[in-house]
């Protein structure tokens, strides 16, 4: 399973990607925005010169023109770079454009298997369906994730399934588990993912018994 780092932040990107696990970046305008000391082209370069694999950025356009000309131009930027686009009809028929310009596309805000089915059939490489989101309005997000992977696995669809708003480390472990291909992670919640009591308890115990050891 890959395992993205959902954050703008440099400092976050360099301190995650240094543990050799780091698979890719997600972004959004709301997490760009909280970063807003240089500007937004120059912030992308930076977050993509900081990590070999794919950057999603994500455009402010929502007509199908606006898409297609934000969209080009940001994945002018750098190699890895990949568009997010919304669930949209418009976002569909700019994810199909893009496309045939080599262009590699997410689509964001996924709520159904309809919507994931819609987004692979237009040849999206990545769907990010929102399983926090569907948690706090009383849905079961896993349910979505399984039904995607079977979908995808009966068409044997190219488009990976990331999931995305991902709220704790167990949504993580239940995305692995049913065959999601990623995992978009907040900083905090990627950090937790390393961590367990017995761990700690173990280590300072190991370390104890050798310092009492007086050991030369």
């Amino acid at each position: 399973m890959k395992l993205f780092l959902d954050t703008a932040n440099l400092k976050e990107i360099d301190e995650i990607n240094k543990w050799g696990v780091l698979d890719g970046i997600t972004t959004n305008p709301s997490l760009l925005a909280k970063e807003g000391k240089i500007g937004f082209e120059a912030h992308v370069r930076e977050i993509c010169n900081l990590v070999d694999g794919p950057v999603s950025v994500e455009v402010t356009s929502t007509n199908f023109s606006g898409i297609l000309k934000e969209g080009r131009e940001i994945a002018s930027w750098a190699e890895n770079i990949v568009i997010k686009v919304p669930m949209t009809p418009d976002g569909l028929r700019a994810v199909s454009e893009l496309r045939y310009d080599g262009i590699d596309t997410n689509v964001t805000l996924c709520f159904s298997p309809n919507q994931a089915l819609l987004a692979a059939k237009a040849g999206a490489r990545f769907v990010s369906p929102f399983i926090g989101r569907l948690d706090e309005n009383g849905q079961d997000g896993m349910i979505l994730i399984a039904e995607m992977v079977k979908i995808f696995q009966n068409y044997h669809f190219n488009t990976e399934i990331l999931v995305a708003s991902v709220r704790h480390p167990r949504h993580v472990t239940e995305a692995a588990k049913l065959g999601a291909d990623a995992a978009t992670i907040p900083f905090d919640s990627f950090k937790k993912l390393i961590g367990h009591p017995l761990t700690d308890s173990g280590l300072e115990k190991f370390l104890s018994d050798w310092k009492n050891a007086k050991i030369k």
